[in-house]
Parts: C-alpha cells; sequence; structure tokens
C-alpha cells in the first residue's frame, strides 16, 4: 500500500504552493490527495512580487479537482500533511473540520509542510504555540501572536514541521520536508 500524503487547500490557493509539493511528493513515491472544503474543481491563484507594489499581485492561475472533502477525510488514512499558502488559508482556518485534521496531525507528532499563509491554520488550531515558524513575512505577528518566534527563513525544521516564507522558498522547503519524512514516514 502506496503511503498517502493530504493536502489541505481550497479555491484562491497560490498555484505554484499547490502544485510543486503535490507533484514532488508524487516523485518521491507518495500518494498526495488534495482536501478541500468540497468535492469541486478548485480556482487557484498565482501571486508575483511586481516593481513599484508594496506587496504582492494576485491573478487567476490554475484550476484542479479536490480528492475529497474535509468532512469525508480521516487522517490516520495519512503519514503527513501539506498546508500551501494563498488566500485560501484565510478563510479556511475558521473550518471545524480543517481544524479536526490539523489537529491530529499535530497531536500525533506527524510530518507537517505549510507555507506561505499556511501557518493561519495551525495558529488557529493552537499549534505554533511554542514553535519557530517561518511564513510570509507580513504574518509575522500572527505568528508571534500564536505564541509562536517567527523566523525570516526559506525552511525552518521545528520537529516534524516544516515551513517556508512563499514559493522562491520551494527547493529548501521540500528538501527539508523530505528529509524528515523520508524519517518518520518513509514512501511505501
Amino acid at each position: 500500500m502506496t503511503s498517502k500524503i493530504l493536502l489541505v487547500t481550497g479555491d484562491a490557493a497560490e498555484s505554484l504552493e499547490v502544485f510543486y509539493p503535490y507533484q514532488r511528493l508524487r516523485e518521491e513515491g507518495y500518494q498526495v490527495d488534495i482536501a478541500a472544503p468540497t468535492k469541486k474543481r478548485l480556482q487557484f491563484v498565482v501571486h508575483d512580487f511586481v516593481d513599484g507594489f508594496d506587496t504582492y499581485t494576485e491573478k487567476s492561475g490554475y484550476t484542479w479537482p479536490a480528492d475529497v472533502a474535509f468532512a469525508d477525510v480521516d487522517p490516520a488514512d495519512y503519514v503527513a500533511l501539506v498546508i500551501p499558502g494563498g488566500r485560501a488559508p484565510e478563510y479556511l482556518r475558521n473550518d471545524p473540520e480543517v481544524q479536526r485534521i490539523v489537529r491530529h496531525f499535530f497531536a500525533g507528532d506527524k510530518p507537517v509542510a505549510q507555507i506561505c499563509h499556511g501557518p493561519l491554520i495551525s495558529a488557529a488550531t493552537g499549534d505554533l504555540a511554542g514553535r519557530r515558524s517561518s511564513a510570509y513575512p507580513a504574518l509575522a505577528p500572527d505568528v508571534k501572536a500564536a505564541g509562536a518566534e517567527f523566523v525570516d527563513a526559506e525552511a525552518v525544521v521545528d520537529g516534524v514541521v516544516v515551513s517556508a516564507r512563499a514559493w522562491p522558498d520551494h527547493p529548501a522547503w521540500l528538501r527539508a520536508f523530505i528529509e524528515v519524512l523520508r524519517t518518520k514516514a518513509p514512501a511505501s
């Protein structure tokens, strides 16, 4: 049986932050299931950095079907969790089903990769408290308010939790996460 990784996301997730871990982890031999509020075709976005703008810009990105609705997820079926960024975490953090899922992974000390705005979800569940975490730099106050130490770095490893700032950090972020996976939850 193939080891499974759950990726929780929704509309307005950052395209690269969904597809890079999705494809890279499949390349490592894992089955990756995309979970969303409902089983539907999701609309992702592209966040880019443009000279003269004070923050990122947003354009429509790819669409992709969710494999499973949050309510139908049994997190015990998965060895690890990925939480991409974009705007999706801003509303997903309030979803009791996604909170149930995320708490399972933290309580079970299972590997978690989160990037960009993804830590908003683990902050909402109380699972950032006492940890070191990277995130999109504008979220430094949110990470600190959640009781964590904000680290402005491309790959922050805190036990089995690996975080990063945004898609430019992908190589370091996934390299560190795959190292954690090889130790804690190797592909089978």
